[in-house]
């Protein structure tokens, strides 16, 4: 690694990039950047740091998320670790000279050894940036139509891949992720350069950044006065009622589920505050470095940070999930009040005057910072579509009111579902095989500062809150209840108490007489809330919800309400997703066998099947509690549908085709079902294919093992080995392999086991990489992203006969040809799945 030709091209003298050496940054982890290079020609500079330098590629196009797209990528001289800082201008007669933006940056992980495969032309590795995500290639390219050290660089086909994306990243995503300028802004600011490794405050001191412009006229503003900054800020509250206030004095706003939060900033730098005065800062870190790019000299921010679904909500779920992930991408905050700025108090201007002037602030904000709308309108209107669209309710106040630090009746809250904030003052033990705990006993102070016993919550916990909770509560175990009214008998011999210092949020149907909880479900922590604050809101759900919940009745397929249940995803077809949904509320009892307790992949389609589509790996932060949760050896989180609902709850999230793992929990490293994935070129006809797939049968066959088949939805077989969950997937690999080239040997004419294309002609790929742990295929009777609909289907050898490749099989033909058979092809598949021995792996070639 040497940075000599990179000195010898540049005169440090004249262009403002850094000459740096060859060291080592003080981070943790190798460090990336990607920086958008507007030279003789726009591109990409891609840069990984290793050995003390910047391993650099110059890519044309930029990079893709789209695995089918190979962009070239020239590989070019090693920059020092200094030039991951550098933004600004080359000047001319320089080399390279033009604009240079920091577009993304964050931290690589070698998959494999990064020396041996920088030296090999192969290396592959996972991003973690502000863009970028995922696992990437780049492989050096020996095509005799590039000259010089070309490469390669595409996206692995995992959950942050884009298929068929309307617009490509570098084209959604054009700006500064240091700055949030855009290539000619940064231009027009020539003789400034962005150091990434100083703060905000510190590059606009030192001329980076352009300087604050400011909201002007603040002097003339009714009720503004000329103040110190704040240290500290009390926010407004808002009181619960259950009828929506009536007159056009009052204005109407979205209520957020999210956490409440207020932001200051000053100088250059910006701080998240809960109502309670805790620093989350560290946790929003994201959200504040958005803030801290405003163009204010001074501020206090009210606003909420939420996690939005796929239809706009914000989901008090998501945003736990996203938490607990440690994956801030989706954070917003959706800021809805002014009460600072720049040395103006604004607490006594109307609230429709401070939030004028907050939207003419963020007008431009960074993609992080929202505004939030108000609406005037009618409230008992507003408060009906809030619930419609299935948010949590609405924020009602006065348009002339100005800004209290309490709860008064200038601010009111409607709920459209019966959610609140509830202590937890004790727990039991699991059952079964639950572990963790079994129920959270709840509580709420009264006026009089004692803890009122109102019910338990057992339901609504994955793994992962089971057992972190768990860890917390153990840690605040005491001998005397903190009720007032404990339980009584059995269920207190079972109780252990505990320090009321939890908050949670739970949701419920209804208070009965006695004064508990009817049907409570768990729905995360309350971080932001302080405890002695917790008292009872509300005792009944809103009249107005009746005929919403009704509506919701309606959209409701296996107990999952759909949003958009007549949206069109199969627009050739005229299929709409409650069309989907129906299909698998009638199939799920055949499809459950084939997908319990395996770690799933997703293909999303949201809008529908031939517009953009990604594939996801990880638990979806919103996704509905149906869907459990395993964690697998990474760390990570993955989804399994061990039920009907949980089938039609992945559909809802915009999942067009459903890909299980080989392997079930809890030996997820160790495969039962292996698959030969046959797939034909374009010139070989059905009765190849299905000589093909006998032929595979039959070699299973005479090492001791049974094969079924299955249609793949396209226009090829799926030829399935189940075997005992003994041999790792290391093995299994290799076994796989072994026959494929066994296959490819013995009947060359026939199969290649090459996976690229040109190799195909007259032949059949025999795809044994989906027998990798972490690989996946199409489950059976799932739908495919595919015209029209079809679905993968397990059939009988002898229905071979027929062509049932592509449409054969849809999701028009598939129940009523279950229901015809009463039973499933595959019924006796575990019946007939044997151990993969050693002897059967020695005659196929592979000594393990």
């Amino acid at each position: 690694m040497s940075l000599a030709r990179y000195k010898q091209k540049r005169d440090f003298n004249a262009t403002p990039e850094p000459e740096g050496k060859v060291g080592r940054k003080k981070t943790q982890g190798l460090a990336y950047v990607v920086q958008k290079h507007a030279a003789t020609r726009l591109h990409y500079d891609f840069r990984l740091e290793l050995d003390g330098v910047l391993l650099s590629w110059a890519v044309p196009k930029g990079p893709s998320l789209d695995p089918n797209d190979k962009r070239l990528a020239m590989h070019v001289e090693d920059h020092p670790l200094e030039y991951g800082d550098f933004e600004g201008v080359i000047p001319p007669k320089q080399y390279g000279a033009g604009t240079v933006m920091l577009w993304d940056r964050g931290i690589w992980t070698p998959k494999e050894d990064p020396r041996q495969g920088y030296a090999k032309g192969r290396l592959k590795f996972e991003l973690q940036g502000e863009k970028l995500h995922g696992v990437w290639n780049l492989v050096r390219s020996r095509s005799a139509k590039y000259q010089g050290d070309t490469w390669l660089l595409f996206k692995e086909a995992d959950e942050h891949a884009r298929l068929h994306a309307e617009a490509a990243i570098v084209d959604a995503l054009p700006h500064s992720v240091a700055t949030g300028r855009s290539l000619d802004e940064i231009k027009a600011d020539g003789d400034r350069v962005w150091h990434s490794n100083r703060s905000v405050a510190a590059n606009v001191k030192a001329g980076a950044v352009a300087k604050p412009r400011g909201i002007k006229g603040l002097d003339k503003v009714k009720g503004a006065r000329k103040a110190a900054m704040p240290d500290a800020m009390e926010p407004q509250l808002a009181s619960l009622v259950k009828v929506a206030p009536a007159g056009t004095q009052w204005v109407h706003e979205v209520k957020y589920d999210g956490y409440r939060m207020l932001c200051r900033i000053e100088s250059g730098e910006a701080r998240m505050m809960s109502r309670n005065r805790k620093d989350w800062t560290e946790d929003f870190a994201v959200i504040a470095r958005a803030a801290a790019r405003l163009p204010v000299k001074s501020a206090w921010l009210d606003g909420e940070v939420v996690v939005v679904d796929e239809q706009g909500r914000s989901s008090f779920q998501a945003l736990q999930n996203v938490l607990s992930m440690h994956d801030t991408s989706r954070l917003l905050y959706f800021a809805f009040d002014l009460p600072y700025l720049d040395g103006y108090d604004l607490r006594d201007v109307p609230l429709v005057e401070r939030k004028r002037i907050l939207r003419e602030l963020l007008q431009d904000a960074p993609a992080h910072l929202r505004y939030s709308e108000h609406f005037d309108v009618p409230g008992a209107d507003f408060f009906r579509s809030a619930c419609e669209l299935g948010l949590e309710g609405m924020v009602s106040k006065r348009a002339d009111c100005p800004y209290r630090a309490h709860r008064s009746a200038a601010w009111l809250k409607m709920k459209c579902l019966q959610r609140q904030a509830f202590v937890v003052g004790g727990f039991t033990d699991p059952s079964g095989s639950r572990f963790g705990f079994g129920a959270l006993q709840l509580g709420l102070y009264e006026a009089d500062g004692r803890l009122t016993f109102v019910g338990k919550v057992g339901t609504g916990f994955n793994d992962e809150t089971l057992e972190v909770l768990r860890h917390r509560l153990d840690r605040l175990v005491r001998k005397e209840t903190p009720f007032h009214n404990p339980p009584t008998g059995a269920e207190a011999r079972k109780s252990h108490w505990v320090d009321p210092m939890v908050v949670v949020e739970v949701s419920y149907t209804e208070w009965t007489n006695d004064g508990t909880l009817r049907h409570p479900c768990f729905q995360g922590l309350r971080e932001d809330k302080n405890p002695q604050e917790v008292t009872r809101e509300g005792d009944a759900l809103p009249e107005s919800r009746t005929a919403e919940a009704k509506a919701t009745d309606k959209n409701a397929v296996a107990g999952i309400v759909l949003s958009n249940p007549d949206k069109v995803l199969y627009p050739e077809a005229s299929i709409t997703k409650r069309d989907l949904a129906l299909y698998y509320q009638a199939i799920g009892r055949w499809m459950l066998p084939h997908l319990m307790n395996r770690p799933l992949t997703l293909v999303r389609c949201p809008n529908g099947w031939n517009q953009e589509c990604f594939y996801q790996k990880n638990a979806d932060a919103g996704a509905n509690p149906a869907i459990s949760r395993v964690k697998i050896d990474n760390g990570s989180y993955y989804m399994m549908a061990n039920s009907v609902p949980a089938i039609v709850a992945l559909l809802q999230l915009g999942a067009l085709e459903i890909h299980p793992w080989g392997s079930q929990a809890p030996k997820l490293g160790f495969p039962d079902r292996l698959i030969f994935d046959l797939d034909p070129a374009d010139d070989v006809d059905w009765v190849a294919l299905v000589q093909a797939a006998h032929l595979v049968k039959t070699l299973l066959e005479n090492i001791g093992l049974c094969a079924f088949v299955k249609t793949t939805g396209g226009k090829g077989l799926h030829v399935v080995l189940p075997i005992e969950p003994t041999v790792p997937w290391e093995h299994a690999k290799n076994f796989t392999k072994s026959i494929a080239e066994l296959l490819e040997h013995t009947f060359p004419d026939r199969f290649t086991s090459k996976i690229l294309k040109v190799s195909r002609h007259g032949r059949i790929f025999i795809d044994y990489l989906r027998n990798a742990e972490g690989a996946t295929a199409v489950a059976a009777y799932s739908i495919r992203a595919k015209a029209h609909a079809p679905v993968s289907v397990p059939i009988e050898w002898d229905e071979l006969e027929q062509d049932v490749r592509y449409g054969h099989f849809s999701i028009r033909n598939v129940p009523a040809r279950m229901e015809k058979l009463e039973r499933d092809p595959w019924h006796d598949i575990r019946d007939k799945t044997h151990i993969l021995t050693k002897a059967a792996m020695l005659k196929v070639g592979y000594k393990p």
